[in-house]
């Protein structure tokens, strides 16, 4: 098995001892519900993990929470909460949404507020070999004291900044030195330490708990693209620099999710909510539109790419259950669709080729049955690839909904309202007739826009 490891830039065998493999996949910040980006990272990894089970390899995955966090505690002043229900509230949404797209659950879900003894003992390590320094009461670390900094990312410290959201704080030695602990405020939930009242950093909790679950490195670590840098190059940083060891064999970045060619942003507003998605498309469209992007790419949201996706499904399950008392002996060979299907997975999870088999097989079961031969076992193979995929084909979803997806039409509507104001008007009239193109009927007020279909 081979995979691209985006520390090396290259694909490279995967090197499995006792047949067993470690994954740590960065999760969620529990301020607010999960969106498609998040269900397609969650989906890349589940399916990484039922592989290689099906490759009698033991998998240990563990996706973590983030619940302390500058958005989480601004939500709790919003929602009138504490920071622990908000965090619950969101958590509990998450496993929701994440069950109805039939994802199976990671091995554990460490939580940042559950690690803040580990954090505290990490930082003092860090501290020991001089690798950080106390600022007003909170404690960064030097990027400068750490000589392969920004491998991952391939970045030097002249332009480490550039283009990228940083810790605001003008007395830092570097600007690409990071909180490892943060100084709480005074209306702030915090924990005590030795360096003050405070809370952890974004980046210490990661690392402190793979070092927790796996020791001094990971065989898997996973997650966005967009986490590449700086969350996983600090993430190195921090750990190598107690460690000396190689903190993840493998870095796995999946592509991000974009909506007409815009990358999916809580800072935008640019976004689409999973559950929002499982009003519109079956879980088993959502899931097949995105095993037929490759992972690492980026995948575009597109009502009507998968609605197409639900007539593949259906296609591929009228093949599992068509019954045929043929009896002829049909010469079909298991092993080579097992084999084809194998070979493609093993080629850094390529799902839209494996997914090919799939049809191939579908269509050699309705071949051998219009001979009247035997197609018992083609369909068994079928819903055994199929599962592996998380397609459940014994499952007879509902049609996809073909109304109006209300979804996409806020997110343009909110598109168009940042085109006026940025008094970008050619772009906000082009995004209003593409409304009017799909039926859909925009007005002004003093109370917002409002849009109704029309015939």
């Amino acid at each position: 098995m081979k995979f691209y490891d985006s520390l090396d830039k290259k694909k490279k065998d995967l090197d499995i001892k006792n047949q067993k493999v470690t994954i740590y996949v960065c999760g969620v910040t529990t301020s607010d519900y999960s969106h498609l980006g998040h269900a397609f990272s969650s989906m890349v990894f589940e399916v990484l993990q039922k592989y290689l089970e099906y490759k009698k390899i033991q998998v240990t995955r563990i996706q973590n929470f983030t619940d302390v966090d500058d958005k989480i505690i601004a939500k709790a002043i919003k929602e009138e909460l504490t920071m622990n229900q908000v965090s619950e509230k969101y958590i509990n949404a998450f496993i929701e949404d994440m069950d109805k797209l039939k994802i199976k659950k990671a091995d554990s879900y460490p939580k940042a507020t559950d690690e803040i003894p580990n954090i505290i003992n990490f930082i003092k390590k860090l501290e020991s070999k001089g690798f950080t320094y106390n600022l007003n009461g909170s404690v960064y670390f030097k990027v400068k004291n750490k000589e392969d900094y920004g491998k991952l990312s391939r970045r030097d410290l002249d332009n480490i900044v550039q283009g990228t959201r940083v810790d605001i704080e003008e007395n830092k030695q570097h600007p690409g030195d990071f909180a490892l602990w943060k100084k709480s405020k005074d209306d702030e939930p915090f924990w005590d330490s030795p360096w003050g009242k405070g809370r952890p950093g974004w980046h210490i909790e990661c690392s402190s708990m793979v070092m927790t679950n796996f020791g001094s490195s990971v065989d898997i670590h996973g997650g966005g693209l967009d986490l590449l840098f700086p969350h996983h190059e600090n993430e190195i940083a921090q750990s190598e620099a107690i460690t000396g060891d190689r903190f993840a064999k493998f870095w796995m970045h999946n592509g991000l999710l974009k909506i007409s060619g815009d990358k999916m942003s809580k800072s935008t507003g640019n976004l689409i909510r999973l559950r929002d998605a499982l009003e519109i498309h079956s879980p088993n469209s959502l899931r097949l539109w995105m095993l037929s992007s490759h992972y690492r790419n980026p995948i575009l949201y597109d009502k009507k790419n998968i609605i197409a996706q639900s007539k593949a499904l259906k296609r591929l399950r009228e093949a599992t259950l068509i019954s045929n008392t043929g009896n002829t002996h049909s010469n079909f060979s298991v092993k080579k669709y097992r084999e084809v299907f194998e070979k493609y997975m093993d080629d850094d999870l390529n799902t839209p080729k494996a997914l090919s088999v799939l049809f191939d097989l579908s269509r050699e079961i309705n071949k051998l049955n219009s001979l009247g031969k035997e197609i018992q076992e083609a369909q068994r193979l079928l819903k055994e690839l199929a599962m592996i995929l998380g397609l459940d084909l014994d499952k007879d979803e509902e049609e996809e909904k073909i109304e109006i997806d209300e979804v996409y039409i806020d997110h343009l509507i909110k598109k168009r309202n940042q085109f006026r104001k940025e008094k970008l008007f050619k772009e906000a009239d082009e995004t209003r007739e593409e409304l009017k193109k799909m039926g859909v009927e925009i007005r002004d007020s003093q109370q917002g826009t409002v849009w109704k279909k029309i015939s």
